[in-house]
């Protein structure tokens, strides 16, 4: 039992009201989960018991199962920086749903960091040794349950929903939009409809899907990312053209035929967002609800040109890894290099895959090498450009080199997460500023979630840079433990003829390629001077080894 008196505490009231809280308060006109209701409840509390009230931490319309709450992250931003020793909610669900997060916070975080956990209606004191704390195990689980189990009627009412052929998703995809007389009934976009008719219609025609796409962006059409507005791939360089995969989507998608195709993906579980694509037998298929953009026969026409054109590719796993494959990079885009077998010529080659897979629209610059000479070519000049450094190595130097290179890296990660911090905490603040005037009635709800979008999209990803830099800093201070079996691995690459595939792994980092066949082979940890020399093309011919190959190559 802790003897602090009261006027030792200072405290940080949360509140947490999630989107079902909401829609309950607007049904049944309440206001007992509301933001109000809780904060008097809370602020109440604390000046009954002479406790410092130092902040307010709200979390409106978030799930109690996910712990990325911004107001939640404040708090804990605080009590690391050890502004708040107490921690202060209504009830145990307002903390979280998820019975094992919340008992982590309960049992594990909290008592680590001697802050002062109290729950009111609970009557749960984690400095006070009581009997109703005993009880907090059983609560945290029904929460959890209770969770499940509205998770579960929620997919069955929307199952039910799908069922009867009305449309439960957050967007029509493109053609389509929400009747303004019937939500779940979907009728033609006038801006968008026209396009996917003229898809459809191009095909039937014999136009095939690449010359499709060139016609849409001379047009001038909108994508359908763009005309939704929804996050675009990092995949892509041009953001608001059409390319292939879009338009062989639209043409695929049954849904156009006004048959209503749903529940193709579903979320692994209550509690996580990633999702998982379904059987085609367990998809839900209700004909006929809405108007068609395309009619039956020609889709099924189309459908079985699709099929005609699928490529027989055989997976990865039954060839060869080539030497060099997972090392070559593009200079003009950064994307990989693929090494390809060809097949019916019976050789292999490399290309830029962001534009093999599209050269129509010129995302990037061809890098067509054959693969063989290409390795040849790279390896001797591996062998001979690290020979005399090799020679003269001194393993202490080479030691202290790349401790002092591990250093500086992480200090340089160490800043920009600091950086990251701060920006972090700008961010933060301006939500609470946001909220405050929401509450003072100085802007409406509806201006607060256009404001405050913005802010919470960047704040997920600062998130997630930290963390990428974190696992960064985690994989460079591992190069220490890594460089004697390197040192060991790189003496050895000169006693063989031509060095097999994990020698060279270990010694480069990456091998970059620029469209004037400039090659640049970046070597690990900086022991050894990265290396640069132009691909001598020693046979022009687009098949170098002839239609049936080179034996020595056929391995």
């Amino acid at each position: 039992m802790n003897n602090k008196s009261g006027i030792d505490f200072n405290v940080g009231i949360y509140i947490r009201l999630s989107q079902e809280d909401k829609d309950k308060d607007k049904k049944y006109e309440s206001d007992s989960e509301s933001v109000i209701n809780q904060r008097e409840l809370l602020t109440n509390y604390v000046k009954n018991n002479n406790f410092n009230l130092i902040g307010e931490y709200v979390d409106d319309g978030y799930s109690g199962t996910d712990f990325e709450r911004p107001g939640f992250q404040k708090l804990i931003e605080d009590i690391e920086e050890k502004k708040i020793n107490c921690v202060i909610v209504k009830d145990l669900s307002r903390l979280g749903r998820d019975h094992i997060k919340t008992g982590y916070y309960m049992e594990t975080y909290f008592p680590e960091k001697n802050v002062r956990f109290i729950s009111i209606l609970e009557s749960y004191d984690s400095f006070k040794n009581q009997a109703s704390n005993d009880s907090s195990t059983f609560i945290i689980a029904c929460n959890d349950y209770y969770s499940k189990q509205n998770s579960i009627k929620i997919r069955n009412v929307l199952n039910e929903k799908r069922k009867s052929g009305k449309f439960v998703g957050s967007l029509p995809c493109f053609g389509y939009m929400r009747d303004p007389e019937d939500k779940g009934h979907l009728i033609p976009n006038p801006e968008t409809a026209p396009i996917v008719k003229q898809i459809f219609e191009w095909r039937k025609n014999g136009i095939g899907p690449s010359r499709i796409v060139t016609m849409l962006n001379e047009k001038g059409y909108p994508t359908p990312s763009g005309y939704k507005k929804t996050n675009y791939s990092t995949r892509l360089i041009v953001r608001d053209t059409w390319n292939i995969s879009s338009v062989k989507k639209i043409l695929s998608n049954r849904i156009y035929t006004g048959d209503m195709v749903q529940h193709t993906q579903t979320k692994v579980n209550y509690k996580s967002k990633k999702k998982i694509t379904l059987d085609q037998s367990m998809w839900m298929i209700v004909e006929n609800t809405h108007e068609p953009l395309v009619d039956k026969e020609t889709f099924e026409y189309i459908s079985s040109l699709i099929k005609q054109n699928k490529k027989d590719v055989r997976p990865k796993n039954r060839r060869i890894i080539r030497d060099l494959e997972g090392l070559l990079f593009c200079k003009e885009c950064g994307n990989r290099l693929s090494v390809l077998y060809r097949k019916n010529l019976d050789y292999w080659s490399v290309n830029c895959n962001r534009y093999s897979r599209d050269p129509l629209r010129k995302r990037c610059e061809p890098h067509f090498f054959p693969y063989n000479y290409l390795e040849d070519q790279i390896v001797e000049k591996i062998k001979s450009n690290i020979k005399i450094k090799i020679e003269n190595l001194n393993i202490e130097e080479l030691n202290k080199k790349v401790a002092s290179e591990v250093q500086k890296q992480t200090k340089d990660i160490n800043k920009n997460i600091s950086s990251l911090m701060s920006e972090k905490e700008q961010i933060t603040s301006r939500l609470t500023s946001l909220y405050e005037d929401k509450y003072n009635g100085i802007i409406n709800a509806d201006t607060y979630m256009e404001l405050a979008k913005p802010f919470e999209e960047k704040l997920h990803q600062i998130n997630e840079s930290i963390n990428n830099d974190k696992i960064r800093e985690y994989e460079i201070k591992n190069k220490l433990k890594e460089l004697p079996d390197y040192t060991k691995k790189i003496k050895k690459l000169l006693d063989l003829n031509k060095p097999k595939k994990e020698l060279i792994h270990t010694l480069v980092d990456k091998i970059v390629i620029d469209k004037n066949r400039i090659i640049m082979i970046k070597y690990k940890y900086g022991v050894i001077p990265d290396c640069t020399f132009e691909y001598q093309n020693l046979n022009q011919a687009r098949n170098p080894y002839g239609r049936k190959g080179k034996n020595q190559y056929s391995k």
